[in-house]
């Protein structure tokens, strides 16, 4: 009985801190309808805030709490909402989601710049020391202190919410922000109040973590995922489901660990790791049991655009791609053509997100796992035949991505990512830390045996593929191809069936659209995608562990592939290069280590000014270039000009690149000045009175429809009577 009212406290001061950490992000999703996926790092920040002024510079605890939490922590939070948050109205989940996700990778790095990681740093919980009993056993203040603030904030945030006019407005712009605005409401100003007190709580959940666990920024900016899975309980609207979610939290790991032990099969070494997934698979399961969220009658409007494709330029796009690697490589050293190949292995994964999410609008975080998945197969299946292994991985991945996607189906936008992100983690937590075991004695299953495994290159046709330019120049070849499937895809009746999926699920069920079929097949495909791009990229790192996959490296492919621009092949090749670069860059100016980790946070957060992606402003930009045939030519004159005197060796590598891209850059001013500007259909502009461009959802309104127009339509409904102009 001791035993088991010794394990009930710990977990119920466990599921106090979960329960505070949760309430805050309930509180931001309710008012302002953000997930915010940063919430844990936030936590992070206002922990080793609290750490430095508390036991670095001395500073009485009440004062430095005060400081942490009644000061930085809610400016933070009206930052975030004035400066980023506002910003992402009428942008899609995915949008939203790589901007929080792009603020937690940048909290990390920040936290790691400010704070040496791997050092120790003292510290204590509350009123150290100091206990009392309860029927005979000993309950810290610290434990005590977080039940009580606890039931404090859930009071509090009960009455805000319900008993107050600024709480019951804030929660009403959510429903209809309109409404609301014509009801006197000020949403800008609930949704600051929001911010501010999420980021408080979500700071002190993580000081009460503060003695418990050691200061480091990973640990605790992912710790508070094991809080989503009491938000959801509470579907990210009731804060007492969500206390009832933290309970169950806070008391399942509280038992596991304590009672483990004394039962002999819990004790296996495959069930030593389980206790480390248990919130991620209770936030699986209650993902699964919520009630199915009703079809979307109405299709959501959106600021992101991306034309279709024509097959010339992807024809063009995969073939110059090809050759610019294989003359850029010849001039790298070995280490950058390693660094050239890990781009395109990067891009493929990437590239899996642009039928997807791009497409299906179906939001996934855990491609780098199926990636794993793949280069797991590839080490087991490939030793003897590197191309029967490569199969074996794309089979076996998209395979385990139908399995995914089946309890999954009916999830969509948030619930879907939460419930893809826990499929990372537990893979991450859990699986990829098995031992081999058989299922039902027949089938061996294998994943990382002592740490890594060893994984062969592929082989075609008895060609070396050892070199690292010969690496380089495969995996362009394998994503130039798989770039022209998926423009092959955008462009006939299943794409188009994707992107009415995405636009109106509703409409397609009305319309005897399979949506279950639908959603199958492109999980599966993209599972494949990234399962083929995993096996290749452990055939060129030659040995992987599974830090290589884990769900915090997966992040930012999501996140530059957004940036990039999902719904493009191209997005996913600025994926892949954007990665290679930030690995690079280090080697190359190592003054700049500790700041690399945080640019992709800035990029990220930036999305929300230009949800498009990076491609399409490029596409924009080049636009007097593709319609204008001599300034063409010049650019592709120059180039061949550079890359001769490069071969040569009158210029060096890094003049080559300098040069090579002032001349990209200068181009479209060379077109504009040889050509004009005139009206370019592929992109559905058009000038109008004042002479600007006008965007093509403006015709009809600002100036009457043109022939050029309604091709500008056609191709950007992938009809094939448009114009064969396009982005790939």
């Amino acid at each position: 009985m001791d035993k088991l009212l010794t394990f009930s406290i710990t977990g119920l001061s466990l599921a106090a801190i979960y329960a505070i950490g949760a309430s805050g992000l309930v509180l931001t999703y309710t008012t302002t309808g953000i997930f915010n996926f940063a919430h844990g790092a936030i936590g992070m920040i206002g922990a080793f805030a609290y750490w430095q002024l508390r036991f670095d510079w001395g500073w009485p605890a009440p004062i430095a709490l005060a400081v942490v939490l009644v000061v930085m922590a809610p400016l933070f939070g009206v930052f975030l909402e004035a400066v980023i948050m506002r910003s992402l109205e009428g942008t899609s989940d995915a949008t939203k989601l790589v901007v929080s996700i792009s603020l937690l990778s940048g909290l990390i790095g920040l936290a790691n710049w400010i704070w040496q990681p791997g050092v120790q740093r003292p510290t204590s919980r509350f009123f150290q020391g100091s206990k009392f009993t309860v029927f005979g056993v000993f309950v810290s203040w610290h434990e005590a202190t977080a039940l009580l603030l606890a039931v404090g904030v859930a009071l509090a945030l009960r009455f805000l919410l319900h008993r107050t006019g600024i709480g019951i407005a804030m929660r009403a712009a959510v429903d209809d922000r309109d409404l609301a605005m014509l009801n006197g409401a000020r949403p800008n100003r609930g949704s600051m109040l929001a911010w501010a007190l999420g980021c408080s709580l979500a700071a002190l959940s993580g000081i009460l973590f503060v003695g418990t666990l050691g200061l480091e920024a990973g640990v605790l900016a992912l710790l508070i995922v094991n809080a989503y899975a009491a938000a959801i309980v509470g579907r990210l609207r009731s804060l007492p489901l969500t206390f009832v979610g933290a309970l169950i939290l806070g008391l399942g790991e509280a038992y596991w660990q304590g009672y483990r032990a004394d039962v002999s099969f819990l004790s296996g070494s495959n069930l030593s790791t389980f206790g480390s997934a248990i919130p991620v698979m209770i936030l699986f399961a209650v993902l699964l049991v919520l009630p199915n969220p009703r079809l979307k009658g109405r299709a959501a409007r959106s600021r992101e655009f991306f034309a279709a494709p024509s097959r010339g330029a992807a024809l063009a796009f995969s073939g110059v791609m090809v050759v610019g690697a294989y003359v850029i490589s010849g001039f790298m050293t070995r280490a950058h053509q390693i660094d050239l190949a890990e781009a395109f292995a990067f891009a493929i994964i990437a590239l899996s997100f642009v039928p997807l999410v791009g497409m299906a609008g179906r939001v996934s975080l855990c491609q780098l796992s199926f990636a794993g998945i793949g280069a797991v197969t590839m080490a087991h299946l490939g030793n003897e035949n590197s191309l029967r292994g490569l199969v074996a991985a794309v089979v076996i991945t998209a395979a385990v991505g139908a399995l995914v996607a089946l309890p999954a189906l009916r999830l969509s936008g948030i619930y879907l990512a939460l419930a893809t992100a826990a499929f990372a983690v537990a893979l991450d937590r859990w699986v990829f830390q098995l031992r081999s075991f058989e299922v039902f004695g027949l089938f061996p299953v294998k994943f990382f045996e002592a740490g890594s495994v060893s994984v062969n290159r592929v082989e075609v046709g008895g060609i070396s593929t050892a070199s690292p330019r010969a690496q380089a120049m495969l995996l362009s070849i394998v994503f130039a191809l798989l770039a022209l499937f998926v423009t092959w895809i955008r462009r006939n009746a299943f794409g188009r069936r994707l992107l009415a999926l995405k636009e109106s699920e509703a409409a397609c069920a009305t319309f005897g659209m399979n949506l279950t079929l639908a959603k199958l097949t492109v999980f599966a495909l993209a599972a494949g995608i990234a399962g083929l791009g995993g096996a290749l990229y452990g055939g060129l790192l030659q040995s992987v562990n599974p830090g290589h996959f884990s769900f915090v490296t997966g992040l930012p492919v999501f996140m530059l592939a957004v940036v990039g621009g999902i719904g493009s092949v191209g997005g996913a090749l600025n994926a892949g290069i954007g990665l290679a670069t930030l690995a690079v860059i280090p080697n190359l100016i190592p003054a700049l280590e500790k700041v690399m980790p945080v640019m992709p946070g800035l990029v990220g957060i930036g999305l929300g000014r230009n949800p498009s992606g990076g491609v399409q402003k490029m596409t924009e930009a080049f636009a007097p270039v593709r319609r204008s045939p001599r300034a063409l030519l010049a650019l592709t004159g120059a180039l061949a000009l550079l890359t001769v005197l490069r071969s040569i060796d009158v210029i060096g590598n890094w003049p080559y690149v300098l040069l090579a891209m002032a001349v990209a850059f200068a181009s479209p001013l060379v077109a504009t000045t040889l050509g004009g500007r005139g009206s370019d259909p592929a992109a559905g502009e058009g000038a109008g009175e004042d002479g600007e461009p006008i965007a093509l959802e403006w015709v009809g309104l600002l100036r009457p429809f043109t022939d050029d127009d309604r091709k500008s339509m056609d191709l950007s409904l992938g009809h094939s009577s448009g114009v064969s102009r396009g982005t790939a």
